[in-house]
């Protein structure tokens, strides 16, 4: 059962790769600039599976410097995060002063797979919807730039995504029993989406959906508005001066045939 939305062209990989460069190259003057100021952000990623957070995720952070940019893609809680404060294991990836955390899902699975997969009660269920608004306001309030994506996939759009890690053995780890029965609980996921953002669609933290059935557009739409959140200006880096090599001196290096090299695999392929 389709879901009413519109197929479009995908956008030209040329304009695709030329904007996305330029947006990288923003990223990184964003980056510089959250490291000077001490500023802290943290990105939610969320939505559908298969819907293109990682390929999103990974194009952001391609070239940032992983020293104070970090991605959090959490597993399974352990038995002693189990017995924590549902927040607590989230509280403790948070970003210090000049750090941005791109968190690969967040707090909310529990508004997601969690509720719809019933890993969870009623009560927690109900408690977390409870406690969001006010633990993201905490947040805010103490000065953390909080931005929240859902990125959102037809039906018939994430069942080609699928079809497609299935047989590829490169992505195939991506899919998953639970991934799969998106497909057949998907008015449950919708039902679930939909409550989770009537209770914590807030202004001090607002959900911002991102229509991903074209891969490029999306990615380059997330750039672009993430860049638009960030009070950011661009700092001119350091004047780095290269030196000259000296002349070498009387130094004889050993022979190569003292080491070991890795053997060139890449000459078989000629």
């Amino acid at each position: 059962m389709g879901n009413g939305k519109k197929h479009h062209k995908r956008v030209p990989r040329d304009l695709y790769e030329a904007e996305l460069k330029r947006l990288q190259i923003e990223l990184v003057n964003m980056q510089q600039w959250i490291t000077a100021t001490g500023a802290r952000v943290v990105v939610v990623f969320e939505g559908r599976d298969a819907a293109g957070k990682g390929g999103a995720i990974k194009r952001i952070m391609q070239y940032l410097n992983p020293r104070t940019a970090r991605v959090v893609a959490l597993p399974k809680p352990s038995e002693r995060e189990l017995g924590q404060w549902y927040f607590q294991r989230y509280i403790e990836r948070l970003p210090t002063a000049g750090e941005i955390v791109l968190m690969d899902r967040s707090w909310y699975n529990r508004a997601g797979v969690e509720h719809v997969m019933e890993y969870s009660s009623p009560e927690q269920y109900e408690l977390f919807l409870k406690q969001a608004p006010v633990f993201e306001r905490m947040l805010v309030e103490d000065g953390i730039i909080l931005i929240k994506y859902w990125f959102s996939v037809s039906d018939k759009e994430q069942e080609a995504r699928f079809h497609k890690r299935l047989n590829d053995p490169v992505r195939r780890w991506k899919l998953s029993d639970v991934d799969v029965l998106s497909i057949t609980k998907w008015e449950d996921y919708s039902r679930a989406k939909d409550d989770m953002f009537t209770r914590t669609d807030i202004d001090e933290a607002p959900w911002w959906t991102i229509e991903s059935d074209d891969k490029r557009a999306s990615r380059l739409n997330t750039i672009s508005h993430l860049l638009s959140q960030i009070p950011y200006e661009t700092i001119e880096p350091e004047h780095v001066e290269i030196p000259d090599r000296p002349t070498a001196d009387d130094y004889v290096r050993p022979s190569k045939k003292l080491y070991r090299y890795v053997p060139s695999h890449a000459k078989t392929l000629r």
